[in-house]
């Protein structure tokens, strides 16, 4: 058997067989207070995948953050192949402002690789990078809808690579979608590096969604089993593959009225909902332009015209999906 070496993660070193609590210095406050954030890491007896977890990159996003922690809960580092870096809590200002951004109003998620002495966003991407990315061979991203809407639990990868189709299918989410990476994202810049990356997406901003939490902990742990860094077990379910998506948009203004939820299956010209006046004078039906299941919608009943208001992926196979990927439009409406 190959000898296990220990992990160094900042000036912290961690045995084979630990567990260890970290915390990474981020920066000063401005009242000089120093600001770090949280990291746990767990070094395996033996050989195998290094895998990270990364919750609240966007800091209003925290179902990750309960899924990290009752995933740590179920392991042990004595049983353990490879080595785990959890990290609960990236953007700690906006975990602490309940906001999407950092105090500059810039979203870390476009902000990578960063750099030593750049903007506050680009010091935590190269932290993160520097210190988490560059000790693992894997990574698993976990995130929310944004603010007001919900998604559906998925998966977003590039699907076309073979040890990047193995994962998201062991994760055994009910849908994975392909999907291009986005310029400035942690995911584009690890997979540059050559690591494999997940992106997981369910559930909505600044809420715990039960469902959520229960299929990103299973999904997770089936991860781990599929690298073979626990027990191996076949994937509980084969999730169904998204080839190409559409948002639904609000034709006018008014008050949304939806009779469709994530996970349902529509057809083309299905009434999705509708949009009327306050006094119920007037309103305007909502279709379904394609055969889909619903991946995404809105939450709040006030919208606007030209709001996305419902998310439709296209179930294919994989032949279907040579050529094709998910316009950055159509996975974050804005």
């Amino acid at each position: 058997m190959a000898k296990r070496e220990p992990l160094i993660v900042g000036r912290h070193v961690v045995a084979p067989g630990e567990r260890a609590r970290i915390d990474l210095p981020v920066a000063l406050l401005p009242t000089h207070t120093p600001l770090h954030f949280p990291l746990q890491v767990l070094n395996g007896t033996r050989p195998g995948p290094h895998l990270w977890l990364s919750a609240a990159i966007h800091g209003d996003e925290i179902n990750g953050v309960e899924i990290i922690r009752e995933v740590l809960a179920k392991l042990d580092p004595k049983t353990l192949r490879g080595a785990i870096l959890a990290a609960p809590i990236v953007n700690v200002f906006g975990f602490l402002q309940q906001s999407r951004y950092l105090p500059d109003r810039r979203d870390l998620n476009r902000s990578f690789p960063g750099s030593k002495t750049g903007s506050l966003a680009a010091r935590v991407a190269h932290l993160f990078l520097t210190q988490i990315v560059a000790n693992c061979t894997h990574g698993i991203d976990l995130h929310t809808g944004s603010l007001e809407k919900s998604n559906l639990p998925q998966i977003r990868a590039n699907l076309l690579d073979p040890e990047t189709l193995r994962c998201a299918t062991a994760f055994g989410a009910p849908v994975m979608a392909h999907s291009i990476v986005r310029n400035g994202s942690l995911r584009a810049v690890a997979t540059k590096k050559g690591l494999t990356v997940l992106v997981y997406e369910a559930g909505e901003a600044q809420r715990f969604n039960a469902k959520a939490i229960r299929t990103g902990v299973a999904g997770v742990l089936g991860v781990l089993r599929g690298l073979r860094m626990l027990p191996f077990k076949e994937p509980r379910r084969i999730p169904k593959l998204i080839v190409s998506s559409t948002w639904v948009r609000a034709r006018k203004a008014g008050l949304l009225r939806l009779d469709v939820g994530e996970g349902n299956m529509v057809k083309t010209r299905q009434v999705l909902g509708s949009i009327g006046d306050p006094f119920g004078e007037e309103n305007t039906l909502l279709r379904s332009p394609i055969d889909g299941i619903v991946i995404g919608k809105a939450n709040n009943p006030v919208v606007h015209g030209g709001d996305a208001i419902v998310h439709i992926g296209r179930i294919g196979s994989l032949e279907d999906l040579r050529g094709v990927g998910l316009r950055e439009s159509e996975e974050n409406p804005g």
